[in-house]
């Protein structure tokens, strides 16, 4: 998939996410909506007020690109509502620490890679995991990480969403050590997500 759309003001459509179900896949569709809308506000120069807004009446955002796996065509699909709050709290968390953010995920990359080489989608979707890990303490760190992942398998099917669980596992072993250690025990595995 192409990276950066012919018209940057665009919304990416990402290839048609995997969403749980119930309350979980409504929190799922709001992380891929702030990973949609933060690469609005960042590479297409867009008012923030205004992105959110448009998201959260549905100008803009929420949809997907399926492929038909037998006849490889491919169609924009409508993703289900999302958990406005959520959406609101990861944009504007993000936004506000945005900076701090990209400091401790540089530090967090294995060589090889560099923050201002990346592609803009995984920086936005490693800020997003970044912030929840951090700030969001009512998600265990490792279901904040396998819910980024999907994000990047909406986006990607290469190395990206290797990086994003690699990047996003060392900085929860960092922020939140205890629940990833209690993970590993049977403990803390729930996807409440």
């Amino acid at each position: 998939m192409s990276e950066i759309p012919s018209n940057k003001t665009e919304t990416p459509k990402p290839r048609k996410a995997r969403l749980p179900g119930g309350g979980a896949r409504r929190r799922s569709a709001a992380r891929l909506a702030a990973v949609q809308a933060l690469y609005m506000i960042h590479v297409g120069e867009q008012n923030p007020d205004d992105v959110i807004r448009d998201f959260l009446e549905g100008r803009m955002g929420g949809e997907a690109v399926e492929v038909d796996p037998d006849t490889e065509e491919e169609r924009v699909t409508s993703l289900i509502d999302f958990d406005h709050e959520l959406f609101v709290s990861l944009v504007r968390g993000v936004l506000a620490r945005c900076e701090d953010l990209d400091g401790v995920l540089s530090q967090s990359l294995s060589s090889g890679w560099q923050w201002d080489r990346m592609e803009n989608t995984v920086r936005e979707i490693l800020r997003c995991g970044c912030f929840e890990i951090q700030e969001r303490t009512d998600v265990p760190p490792r279901v904040a990480i396998n819910e980024y992942v999907d994000v990047a398998h909406a986006f990607y099917a290469g190395p990206e969403t290797r990086l994003v669980n690699a990047v996003l596992d060392r900085l929860a072993r960092v922020v939140r050590p205890d629940e990833m250690e209690r993970g590993r025990d049977g403990g803390g595995h729930g996807r409440p997500g």
